[in-house]
Order: C-alpha cells, then sequence, then structure tokens
C-alpha cells in the first residue's frame, strides 16, 4: 500500500496548482493537475480496480515492450481533403481541418459523402509495416473530428451511414494484422469531439469549451461546473460507448489516447476503468489519464515528432511522423530520408523506448508514394540489421560520438550514424574482454582490425560507409558486460554532440523542450546560478573548435562564459533576439590533455525570461 499512499499524496499537494493548456491539442504536458472533485476517483482507483490491474502489468506490456517498433495510421474523412479547403492550402495537422477551417458538421458530411477508398488493401498495409520491422499497428478508429472509421451503433457520424464506402476497413485491418503476427490497435478521440454538441473542442459552432478561445478558460470544468454535466453526457453516451463497441467487435490488442487535458482527470480515471472492466488485458497508452507524476496507464508518451529524446524512465514510446502532418496532406513535402528513422529507432532502443512511426494513407486507401519510399528504405536496413533492435535493448555504456549502442545477451552493437574521417571507430566505456568485431551485414563475418586497451576499443573500418542509414558493428562479448560510465570524446576523426539534454543540470528551474527539430533544448535557465555541465573524459591531447547552438530569448545582450574544469575560458553574449529559429555561433577554441574534464556553460546575467534555450555544444577535433 505505501507507494499508493505515496501517488495519493503527489496529486493532493498538485491539487491548488493551475493547468495550462493551448490552442488546438498539441499540449506540452498532456497530463491534468488535480483538483478537489478528483481526489475522491483517484483514491477509489489506487486503492481498488486501478491497484489491481497493475497486479498484471507486465503480463500485459510484455509483447509491447518486445516489440520496438510500430506503425501509428492517421486515417479519416480529412484525408480526403487532403490538407486542402476551398481550394486554400492548410497548413499544420491535416487532421485539424475541421477545427481551423471552422467547417461545420453539415460541411463535413458533405466531405464525408465523398470518402469511397477503393484502393484500400488491409493486407498491403499490414505487410508494408511488416516489411519495414514494425511489430504493431494502431490506427484513428475516431479523431477529434468525431467521425467512427467503423460502423458504429453508437453514432450514425460513421463511415457506415455517412460515406459510400460500405466495408469494415478496422474489421479488414484486424484480421490482416492477426493472420502477419502483428499486433493491432485504434487511437480513440475520447477528450476532443468537434461534431458533438455536447462534448469539449467545437467552439465556432456550438461554443463549447476545449477549443482556440478557450471559452470558460482553460480549465473551464472547474470556472465552470454547471458545464461539466454536459460532457459527462458525451463521455457516458459516445466516448465510451464507442470504446466498449471497438473492445467487443474488434478485440484490439492495444488502445491509443491523447488530448486528457480537455477533460477533468475524473472523466479519463472513469474512461480507463471502463476499459480495464471491458478487457483487463488491454495495453492503454500514456495519455488517457496521466495526474503530475503518477501515470495511470501501461507506458509513457513522449513529445510528437521527436527529433532527439529528452530524458525519461520506465516504459516509453514516441510517434515521430514521415513529413510534419499526421494525416494525408498533399501539399506538405516536408518527408524526412529514410535514414532518420532508422537511426530515430536505435536511438529509441538505446534508451529503453519504442518508436512508433506515424504514416497518413491518402483519401483513396492507398500509402503516398514518399511514405513507400521511406518504408522500403527502412525495410532493406531492417533485413540485414534487425537483430541490432528487436533482440536487443539499452547499455551500460557511454553515450558515443559516432552514434549509439545497443545490446543483446553476448553481443553490443555498434551504430555508427558518423563516419569518422580517419577511418577509426573509437568506442568509449568498455572495460569487457571482447572477441573480434565484424559489421552485422556481412553474412561472411569478416573481422575487422581491433585494438583494446583499458575502457577503450578501436576498430578499423575502411574509408567508406558501407551503409549511409546506420551501419552495425557487432562486437561479441566474453562473458557479463562491465562498463566505465564516463562519456569519451573523440581526439579526432568526428565531432562530438553534447546535447542539452544530456547535460548535467545544476540549479533549479530548469525543464525540456518538446525533443522535435530545433526544440530538443533547455528551458528556465534564468540564474547566474544556474549551470549546464557535461562531464567526459579523454585519451589524448587535443584542440576543439566549440560551436554553440540555441534558440534567443532576449532581446537585449545576455553574457555567458564556457568553462573548461571550472575555470572561465571564455566569455562572451548570446545574440539579442526572440524567435524559434535556431543560432549557431563559433564560441572559440579550448585545448584539452588527457583526462577527465568537466565542460559548462554559466550565464553572468540574470535574465527576466531566459538567457538563451539551448540546444547543443559541439566540439570539433583540429587537425
Amino acid at each position: 500500500m505505501k507507494k499508493y499512499c505515496i501517488s495519493i499524496c503527489l496529486l493532493l499537494g498538485l491539487s491548488g496548482q493551475v493547468l495550462s493548456q493551448v490552442k488546438g491539442d498539441e499540449d506540452k504536458d498532456m497530463f491534468n493537475k488535480a483538483q478537489a472533485r478528483d481526489q475522491s476517483e483517484i483514491d477509489r482507483a489506487v486503492n481498488g480496480w486501478w491497484k489491481t490491474s497493475m497486479e498484471t502489468h507486465d503480463q500485459r506490456i510484455k509483447w509491447w515492450r518486445e516489440a520496438k517498433f510500430g506503425m501509428f495510421i492517421h486515417w479519416g474523412v480529412y484525408s480526403e481533403a487532403g490538407g486542402v479547403w476551398k481550394g486554400k492550402t492548410v497548413n499544420g495537422y491535416s487532421e485539424h481541418l475541421m477545427r481551423k477551417e471552422k467547417v461545420s458538421r453539415a460541411a463535413y458530411l458533405d466531405l464525408a459523402h465523398t470518402f469511397n477508398p477503393g484502393q484500400f488493401n488491409a493486407e498491403k498495409w499490414v505487410l508494408a509495416a511488416k516489411n519495414a520491422g514494425m511489430n504493431y499497428m494502431i490506427i484513428t478508429a475516431k479523431h477529434h473530428d468525431g467521425f467512427a472509421m467503423y460502423p458504429s451503433a453508437v453514432s450514425e457520424f460513421d463511415l457506415a451511414h455517412q460515406t459510400p464506402f460500405k466495408r469494415d476497413p478496422m474489421a479488414e485491418l484486424a484480421a490482416a494484422a492477426r493472420k502477419h503476427e502483428m499486433k493491432f490497435g485504434f487511437y480513440y478521440s475520447h477528450a476532443f469531439d468537434w461534431e458533438d454538441p455536447n462534448a469539449p473542442g467545437n467552439d465556432w459552432e456550438y461554443h463549447n469549451p476545449g477549443g482556440d478561445q478557450l471559452i470558460g478558460g482553460a480549465n473551464w470544468f472547474d470556472q465552470h461546473p454547471e458545464w461539466l454535466p454536459k460532457a459527462v453526457k458525451y463521455v457516458n453516451e459516445k466516448a465510451i460507448p464507442q470504446i466498449q463497441e471497438l473492445i467487443h467487435k474488434y478485440h484490439p490488442d492495444i488502445l491509443w489516447f491523447d488530448t486528457p487535458h480537455k477533460l477533468p482527470f475524473s472523466e479519463n480515471l472513469r474512461i480507463l476503468e471502463a476499459i480495464r472492466k471491458a478487457d483487463p488485458n488491454v495495453v492503454v497508452n500514456g495519455r488517457l489519464a496521466r495526474n503530475g507524476n503518477t501515470n495511470f496507464g501501461d507506458y509513457k508518451n513522449t513529445g510528437d515528432r521527436p527529433a532527439e529524446f529528452a530524458p525519461v524512465t520506465g516504459d516509453w514510446e514516441a510517434i515521430p511522423t514521415t513529413n510534419e502532418s499526421y494525416g494525408y496532406s498533399r501539399n506538405d513535402h516536408s518527408h524526412k530520408p529514410a535514414g532518420f528513422f532508422v537511426r530515430l529507432l536505435a536511438n529509441a532502443v538505446s534508451r529503453g523506448g519504442n518508436l512508433l512511426l506515424n504514416i497518413g494513407p491518402m483519401g483513396n486507401g492507398a500509402f503516398d508514394q514518399k511514405d513507400s519510399e521511406i518504408l522500403a528504405g527502412i525495410a532493406r536496413w531492417n533485413k540485414q540489421n534487425r537483430e541490432s533492435i528487436y533482440k536487443a535493448g539499452p547499455t551500460s555504456l557511454p553515450l558515443q560520438s559516432w552514434g549509439v549502442t545497443t545490446q543483446a545477451k553476448d553481443k553490443v552493437y555498434l551504430h555508427v550514424f558518423n563516419w569518422p574521417l580517419n577511418g577509426k571507430i573509437v568506442l568509449g566505456g568498455l572495460e569487457s574482454t571482447v572477441g573480434e568485431p565484424y559489421f552485422l551485414a556481412d553474412a561472411s563475418r569478416k573481422t575487422l582490425k581491433m585494438v583494446h586497451k583499458g575502457s577503450t576499443v578501436e576498430v578499423e573500418v575502411p574509408k567508406v560507409m558501407p551503409d549511409t542509414l546506420n551501419t552495425v558493428i557487432v562486437l561479441p562479448l566474453k562473458g557479463a558486460l562491465k562498463t566505465d560510465p564516463v562519456r569519451l570524446v573523440a581526439s579526432e576523426g568526428v565531432e562530438t554532440r553534447l546535447l542539452a539534454f544530456d547535460a548535467e543540470l545544476i540549479g533549479k528551474g530548469f525543464g525540456f523542450g518538446d525533443g522535435k527539430t530545433n526544440k530538443y533544448y533547455i528551458t528556465g535557465w534564468k540564474k547566474a546560478e544556474q549551470q549546464v555541465r557535461w562531464t567526459f573524459k579523454s585519451n589524448a591531447e587535443a584542440s576543439y573548435k566549440v560551436r554553440i547552438k540555441y534558440i534567443p530569448e532576449n532581446n537585449h545582450p545576455v553574457r555567458y562564459a564556457l568553462l573548461v574544469d571550472e575555470t572561465n575560458v571564455v566569455k562572451t553574449t548570446a545574440t539579442p533576439g526572440k524567435s524559434m529559429e535556431p543560432v549557431t555561433e563559433s564560441i572559440g577554441t579550448i585545448k584539452l590533455g588527457a583526462g577527465l574534464h568537466h565542460l559548462s556553460l554559466k550565464a553572468l546575467d540574470s535574465a527576466a525570461t531566459e538567457v538563451m534555450k539551448l540546444l547543443e555544444i559541439d566540439l570539433i577535433p583540429v587537425p
């Protein structure tokens, strides 16, 4: 009982705080702060049904932990529009078309009446995912538009009643997934529903709270409790019945939820309880009911569309997408290359997480050609290197300058993203006895020359990178893995990126960005007593050019210092300005001897807002 008492105390301690929300749905925190109204539901959960459900947690989530990689699919009526409304390109998330363009329910139904995805083929979708190494699939059964993508007996705002497409794509996908031994489940928008007059979100037609206008405030359910019965009616009459319908009709392995801050926490807990009663074995993600430091789901979700990962413990999952929209957008051509996702997957596994890569199929039911090419590129890499992902997990090795490491029982895998100019992969921190290394993709297992001295392994490699997406080197272990946790900075051959996410943050008030491109920064750096510090070692004396990357946060100059081993070596000024565009600057050259070092950034002035939003420091060896 002790751990549950701790959870309750934490929740009670947060009860007086105010939850800030943002327009749309992508709130940074994705959780509720506890309120007095919620406490009876919390008490009932942690002393009853939720406590009981957690007794089988490890059994329930076992398959998910082993899966590593999944496919997220955003597909709906909005896919037919493809990010275009009345001839106008709608930027951003195309699945938010209804909200962005303030489309009425009637006009949205006119769009639904044209939705007829004749090219939809469940077998092709599942095989495309399976070939790319994905082991689970999650599709939007109902997104924020409130439209059910399956025949629903609960609401006629659904595929069967409103479109000429009379098949059940959810049933076909569930069958194809099970045929090919892939886990399958649904995204369901429980807190947003733009068609239902009782649900949060639609403030252009129904004048409801929870939308962009924040009618009644961000915490509308506390400021206007008289409005809450409408939302409860929606939860009772649509959300819970449709979730139960999905469970009983399709027997999903996983359910995925979002935007819990649009409803009071008590409602989110009620929904989770209904799920546990309907199927105690279905996995539930971490965005249905999360309150303060307590996650009532089965695992944690990190920020959307990540490029880098902030520190996180326990089971977690990240959700990148192939371009910048989750739903299909015909004018969004910002697709990342396959290598971006191959490296992101390896990085996630090296840190103990899963990757759920989103695809937005077109309105006709086919995948966009660019998405298909990305999946094919991942599949080619996966075919030769899959054991370094699916039979592996995180290691106790420190961070490496050239890439990341994963570990199986008797092997360490070196995932090399940045090929060294000097032809030497230098692995730092390995104290175990090892066998001869080889490229995982090399069927002949031709060994590579290696020198192992102390905790450093140096592997000779060809000048040309064998696989530019991610070249994997296998290092057989002879016995248990023994490591030195201190990071080794490369003295030649490759740059070292010291990410703010990987720094030691000295002082109070720091936070993290969401990890998106140019948002993998720290926040809350305002005071001179705060420091950002990295600890590492060097095997040889070397000089480095130092480069900094940050987001300016002040319209006036703010001075800061670069310290090496607590000695100021550079004093300079952050570029004035306030925008989300990153600044990259050279801040001098430093010389490091062999041995242990601390590199720090310290503000010389306190700032009313922030000194800067620091992204990274790069150390570039000087030949």
